[in-house]
């Protein structure tokens, strides 16, 4: 069944409006949904710790291995950083814009805020479900996860292996944006909910269908 367009939500009577977004607003959004109570969010922040453990890990001990004369391990680890914030920010944005391009959209643009070190990639005016809309927050964090524990394995004992835990622990970082957004569906996760972006207003808009309880 095809979503309803942006009129129905706004004039049919059926949908009503709980919630919309400033894109300005994002990153203070984003931490109040992850000090949350919900389970997306407890699970997420769970993993983002190990993550961030599992990075401190490695490139201190690239560096104890440096000191050691053995200088490829950190060669790889400052290369994963100087990836991790420049052109995986690039390759996140594109898996999200991929991801709308499946739900049938191709009005997308790119934008963001960098001082507030906030990136998103927008679809203007197209209307996405629940299944949709979690389909286009987890496409980067599953596709590069899998990229990176492939790269794990191959290069178990070589240097490269430092690349490749290095890039996988610091995307957990860039995902929790994607999380935060996609936890405010899960707490309605019993209604029908609906979203659509307008690029001219940088807001995001968020519906639900009422439920006639007579």
């Amino acid at each position: 069944m095809a979503n309803p367009g942006i009129e129905e939500l706004r004039d049919s009577g059926k949908y009503e409006l709980f919630g919309q977004l400033n894109h300005t607003e994002i990153k203070e959004f984003v931490i109040e949904q992850l000090t949350g109570n919900g389970k997306l969010v407890r699970f997420f922040m769970y993993y983002q710790l190990v993550m961030i453990i599992i990075g401190i890990f490695f490139f201190t001990r690239s560096i104890v291995k440096a000191f050691q004369d053995v200088y490829p391990p950190l060669f790889y680890s400052l290369a994963a950083l100087v990836f991790c914030f420049s052109i995986l920010i690039i390759i996140h944005e594109l898996l999200h814009a991929i991801a709308l391009l499946f739900t049938g959209t191709r009005k997308i643009s790119f934008g963001g805020y960098l001082r507030k070190f906030i990136f998103y990639a927008e679809a203007d005016r197209h209307v996405l479900n629940r299944k949709q809309f979690a389909f286009v927050a987890l496409t980067p964090f599953i596709a590069v996860k899998v990229i990176t524990l492939t790269g794990l394995i191959l290069f178990l004992n070589e240097p490269a292996f430092y690349f490749f835990i290095f890039v996988m622990s610091a995307h957990s970082l860039f995902c929790a944006g994607d999380i935060g957004l996609l936890s405010l569906f899960f707490s309605e996760k019993d209604l029908e909910l609906y979203t659509f972006d307008v690029k001219e207003e940088k807001t995001s808009y968020y519906y639900r269908r009422i439920v006639n309880k007579n």
